[in-house]
């Protein structure tokens, strides 16, 4: 108990004696000398420069905008320039453009065997005063357009003084005979690959005949004829064929393969079941309906190549059942 009583007595703060004041104990925190160092670390640094870094510095800032002024002119000398190029080059253009220099002297023409030299200048009407440099090309190959023979054309300026015209023309896929005068005669028109009407075929003696192109004669006779097409008909030059059986006649014939296409020298189109192929054997072929057509053709081949020269006929209407007969 005595022990107990020392710890605590020595624990506690000194007493004051009679008639002096307390004793305040110094509870101020003291730090050492390193921790003091420690916090003056976190205080700015200052930076010196010598008078003589400042004025380098300042020099080279000098010489910098010193060239880049003189950049910035040369940059302004050059637009300069360019616009005075502009305008001289545009100055020049617009006196030729509306001066004579590279008037049209010749017109030619290239890819055109269907159509005559005096057809072509009518279609084409180039204006008699035009220059390379004016002329309305645009207008030109729309007046071409026109013609049913003209499957595409691209006028083309060939300099000083030329016009050239490259025209690329339809082909003769067929000729149709068609009914006129309520059936009492018939017309051979020319109808193209791609189903469009052509033109009237006349005949070669007549008057009519030496205003066309000997081309037209020389093609027809080369194509198939489309014949017993029903009456009513009505071709159209530059218009698209809207009958059923002519346009099944030609879908079958220019659907098969070379060497029977050119064995093919007529086509009866009554209807299109009944569209019927005359070879140059003078053997007959109902072919009926433009399907299936690789498949009719393999079996009119195998037919012919099994009986040489014997057969007259064969009906491939229905392709898994055929038919033929001998002569």
């Amino acid at each position: 108990m005595a022990s107990n009583r020392n710890n605590r007595n020595t624990r506690q703060a000194p007493r004051a004696r009679s008639g002096q004041a307390p004793v305040r104990r110094d509870t101020t925190p003291t730090y050492r000398a390193s921790n003091r160092r420690t916090l003056g670390s976190a205080a700015p640094r200052v930076s010196t420069v010598k008078l003589g870094d400042l004025d380098a510095a300042s020099a080279r800032g000098s010489v910098h905008r010193a060239r880049a002024q003189a950049s910035y002119k040369n940059y302004q000398a050059k637009v300069v320039a360019v616009l005075v190029a502009i305008a001289v080059l545009a100055g020049v253009f617009a006196g030729a453009y509306w001066s004579n220099l590279f008037a049209v002297q010749q017109v030619t023409v290239s890819g055109v065997e269907h159509l005559t030299a005096s057809e072509m200048a009518q279609l084409a009407n180039v204006p008699s005063d035009t220059t390379l440099l004016r002329v309305d090309t645009a207008t030109i190959e729309s007046n071409i357009m026109r013609d049913a023979w003209v499957e595409n054309v691209h006028v083309q300026r060939v300099f000083p003084n030329t016009l050239n015209l490259a025209v690329t023309e339809r082909t003769i896929g067929a000729t149709v005979e068609v009914g006129v005068d309520d059936g009492k005669s018939t017309e051979t028109w020319a109808l193209s690959t791609d189903g469009i009407w052509l033109c009237r075929i006349p005949d070669k003696d007549s008057e009519a005949a030496q205003n066309i192109s000997p081309k037209i004669y020389e093609d027809a006779e080369n194509v198939f004829v489309i014949t017993d097409v029903t009456y009513g008909v009505k071709p159209e030059v530059g218009k698209v064929c809207t009958d059923e059986s002519v346009k099944n006649a030609l879908d079958v014939v220019t659907s098969l393969s070379t060497d029977l296409k050119d064995q093919v020298k007529q086509v009866s189109a009554t209807s299109t079941e009944n569209t019927t192929l005359t070879l140059d054997s003078n053997v007959e072929i109902a072919f009926g309906a433009a399907s299936d057509v690789r498949d009719k053709e393999r079996v009119i081949k195998q037919i012919l190549a099994d009986h040489p020269g014997e057969v007259s006929y064969i009906n491939v209407r229905v392709v898994k059942s055929p038919t033929w007969r001998t002569a």
